[in-house]
């Protein structure tokens, strides 16, 4: 049996975005890092590629359990190859992702607002701390591109598994934009609890670093949150009585 399904959802922009695009033939006074964009409208798009790569990271990172020793993509697990290919030994994709266009250019001109925004910052040089000012473009917030997703069924009885998968993902990109730059607490009141959340986390796959700040007269540990990015997702499985958090 071989067939297709297509996957369709949108995409919508919390923060600003920047994916780069070429800045090869820019004048003179231009935005040193524009974003992509469509040769034929000119308008932003998200590229397949990028929301691959992504996606294909995450997973990865999720499923290693050591994000600090991260394997080869050819020595992934064999759920992401499958998935998103690989180059040594060759191995086709079941996952095809097109190009993500902007969908609602229209109602956020109407708004009188565009939809991209530059964001001056420095870079600062670790060998005489100078500064060094850029320009960055970036979609704004409420930008909603179209995603289009082609699954290939190869195998029928490994197509539950791989959607999952592909849903883990994109689960895990809309925690990392809603918790982006956060950071917080979580409270146990015994270490016995502290090992079952760090257990559950692991579990779940979410994984965190070894460096975890201990205050033993509060019993508080303070996890970052970039590191878990998933107290939500535990309170929905039912552990949410082990701890509290604080944003």
């Amino acid at each position: 049996m071989y067939g297709k399904i297509l996957i369709r959802c949108d995409l919508e922009v919390r923060t600003g975005m920047h994916i780069g695009g070429s800045s090869a033939f820019s004048a003179i006074g231009a935005v040193d890092s524009p974003v992509v964009r469509d040769p034929y409208t000119g308008l932003p798009i998200v590229p397949g590629s990028s929301l691959k790569g992504k996606l294909r990271t995450l997973l990865a990172r999720s499923l290693c359990q050591d994000i600090e020793n991260m394997p080869d993509l050819s020595a992934d697990d064999a759920r992401i190859l499958r998935l998103f290919g690989s180059a040594e030994p060759v191995r086709r994709s079941r996952l095809q992702f097109a190009d993500a266009f902007l969908t609602n250019a229209e109602a956020l001109s109407n708004k009188g607002v565009r939809v991209t925004e530059v964001k001056t910052e420095n870079t600062i040089s670790r060998a005489n701390a100078q500064a060094t000012p850029r320009q960055i473009e970036r979609v704004i917030a409420g930008a909603v591109f179209g995603v289009s997703i082609v699954y290939d069924v190869t195998d029928p009885a490994q197509v539950e598994e791989d959607l999952a998968l592909l849903a883990k993902g994109m689960k895990l990109l809309q925690l990392l934009n809603e918790r982006k730059d956060k950071s917080g607490i979580v409270y146990c009141s015994t270490r016995k609890q502290v090992e079952a959340v760090a257990a559950l986390l692991c579990e779940r796959g979410v994984y965190m670093t070894t460096d975890i700040y201990k205050k033993i007269e509060q019993n508080k540990y303070n996890i970052r949150i970039s590191e878990l990015n998933a107290l939500k997702e535990l309170y929905q499985v039912g552990y949410g009585e082990l701890f509290q958090t604080d944003s």
